[in-house]
């Protein structure tokens, strides 16, 4: 505010609090999905996270872990039949490379899966025992400072 006029306190005060009151303030990028994966944008803050929605998640991998190991199989069984009798013949020595190569996908793809799995449950924990380490800590203060009596005593006091 450093222009060649001089303001007043009160002044510059006021236009302080207008600015904040406008929204000038800081704000994480993230806080209302704007700057991951096509959010509003529109800063309204609407960043929520619960137990349930990793829980959730994690489920979600889970499940897809499964189809992958589905799809091994099949790959697997299709394998079948394709023994070494074959090995003097082109397109059994591609479609053998092309199995080798899917396999070794998908068995990284199912590890990957295991590890999000796993990272996603560890977040819903670390997520339930911080909002139980929040609540537990204001609970000791609450009964630290205990709220004085109201005038006129405790009811059944006489």
């Amino acid at each position: 505010m450093m222009t060649g006029d001089a303001v007043s306190w009160d002044e510059e005060w006021a236009a302080l609090k207008q600015k904040a009151a406008d929204g000038g303030g800081m704000q994480l990028a993230s806080a209302d999905g704007g700057g991951w994966r096509g959010g509003s944008g529109d800063g309204s803050g609407n960043l929520k996270s619960t137990k349930s929605a990793w829980s959730g998640a994690g489920r979600e991998v889970q499940g897809l872990r499964g189809d992958i190991k589905k799809a091994l199989t099949k790959l697997e069984d299709g394998q079948q039949g394709l023994g070494a009798g074959a090995s003097g013949v082109q397109s059994a020595a591609a479609q053998q490379e092309a199995y080798h190569s899917w396999k070794r996908y998908l068995d990284a793809m199912s590890g990957r899966c295991s590890a999000l799995q796993k990272q996603l449950e560890k977040a819903s924990d670390h997520l339930e025992k911080n909002d139980q380490a929040v609540r537990s800590s204001f609970d000791r203060l609450s009964d630290r400072y205990e709220d004085t009596p109201g005038v006129g005593g405790r009811r059944g006091e006489k």
